[in-house]
């Protein structure tokens, strides 16, 4: 069954991480199907608690699955192997538009806003006990939200996105519960919920966001929580829509006990409105990042939410890091209040990019899609001999199974470091590797 590969252990932890160690060396296959718990534990000479011990632990970690009778299996894509794998290196003479990272002539100069938060530091020392919140950052931040419509609610402040959204989903839900998430969607996230023990289920989307139809099959089949992107969604683009936010709000209204977790990564480099889904359920977060406005290292989001969740959020935080640095929240009210970054200048740079990207596919006879955002996404027939051709053509593009469930193949092109005397040539190389577009190529 296993192979070469013997599973050792006495106890449920050495079991489990022997396990482990076998999947992220690559000796334990995705699929891999496990011993019986009985047929394990006689092996070991263990009692099967032991065994079963072990594989819980497993399952909570997103190793493995298991499917009642048909047993347990490796995971198809298991926790310790990062859908970021799958990218594909640029070797010399290859352009690398496959990195989702904003274009660093956009970004803002750091070392005035961090000097200017160090001179304060100086003045006055943050100290333990203090509020984890600088109130100036909780002041801002609120206006922000005010004038979006997003609900009132309290701020936290964590170490990015994909943190808060892990002490959200950490601080209502338990192993085995049932996330609905965006398909194609971002990555990360579709490696972090089967790392926490969490079952995703996809919902298909188009260029207005996630359709009602889907999440409303996700959430009737008992999907616990709903994670949306309100804009630039990774890797489409899409952007939810005054009238599909009112639909997708009905359907909320009709259960109420679902978590909705809205990523509004977008901010500050869209020009869209903001249409939240906050209202019709119990418990809900808004989270901003700052990473694609001033800097993926500028490691700080700002949520807010229902007031039990975000008490949620800022207790366990205590009991980790305690705090975001003060210091690094501090720069991020000078960058604010300096005004270093112009949303509209920075969308419409993007703006330029993607569009011309989009007509020039277009002209080619190519489906893509971008609406908002640094992405462009061409639903492509192969998906593994198009990012093969284009990267012998010199360009290296991101494999659409880094952002798919069971979404159709596709690739996804980063426009923010293109030059507009780039697009015709990609644009051809594209078009050369991309083939015959599949049947269901969207949503």
């Amino acid at each position: 069954m296993l192979g070469d590969y013997r599973i050792v252990g006495r106890r449920a932890s050495e079991i489990a991480a022997n396990v482990e160690h076998g999947v992220g060396a690559g000796d334990l296959a995705p699929g891999q199907l496990l011993p019986a718990m009985r047929e394990l534990a006689s092996q070991l000479g263990v009692n099967p608690n032991t065994v079963a011990a072990a594989y819980r632990t497993l399952r909570e970690r997103g190793v493995i699955e298991t499917a009642g009778r048909r047993g347990s299996r490796v995971r198809s894509r298991p926790a310790t192997t990062a859908r970021a794998s799958l990218r594909v290196d640029a070797p010399p003479g290859v352009r690398q538009i496959s990195d989702g990272n904003p274009d660093v002539a956009l970004l803002p100069p750091l070392h005035d806003a961090f000097a200017a938060a160090a001179r304060r530091q100086d003045e006055r020392p943050v100290r333990y006990g203090e509020a984890s919140v600088d109130p100036e950052l909780a002041r801002l931040a609120r206006a922000g939200l005010d004038a979006d419509g997003v609900p009132d609610g309290p701020i936290a402040v964590t170490s990015g996105s994909l943190d808060a959204i892990e002490r959200v989903l950490g601080a209502h839900l338990r192993s085995g519960d049932a996330v609905a998430v965006e398909d194609p969607g971002w990555g990360s996230l579709l490696d972090l919920i089967p790392a926490l023990g969490l079952r995703p289920v996809p919902v298909a989307l188009d260029e207005d966001g996630p359709r009602p139809d889907e999440v409303e099959r996700a959430l009737t089949a008992g999907a616990r929580a709903l994670i949306v992107t309100c804009r630039a969604q990774n890797p489409t683009g899409a952007v939810i829509t005054e009238a599909r936010a009112k639909e997708l709000r009905g359907v909320l209204a009709r259960h109420p006990r679902v978590l909705l977790i809205e990523d509004d990564h977008g901010h500050a480099i869209v020009d869209q409105p903001l249409y939240p889904l906050a209202g019709p359920t119990d418990r809900w977060v808004l989270v901003r990042s700052t990473a694609k406005a001033y800097g993926p290292d500028l490691r700080l989001a700002v949520l807010t939410g229902d007031a039990l969740t975000v008490d949620r959020v800022l207790g366990r935080q205590r009991l980790g890091p305690g705090w975001v640095s003060r210091l690094v929240q501090r720069a991020v009210v000078e960058l604010w209040t300096a005004g270093v970054v112009d949303p509209l200048v920075v969308a419409r740079a993007y703006g330029e990019r993607r569009d011309a990207m989009l007509s020039a596919l277009a002209e080619r006879g190519l489906e893509a899609h971008g609406r908002s955002g640094m992405n462009v996404w061409v639903p492509v027939a192969d998906e593994t001999g198009a990012v093969a051709r284009l990267l012998h053509a010199g360009w290296a593009v991101a494999p659409g199974a880094r952002f798919r469930l069971s979404a159709p193949p596709g690739i996804r092109l980063t426009v923010s470091g293109l030059a507009m005397a780039d697009i015709e040539a990609l644009a051809d190389a594209v078009a050369s590797a991309a083939g015959p577009l599949p049947a269901r190529s969207y949503g």
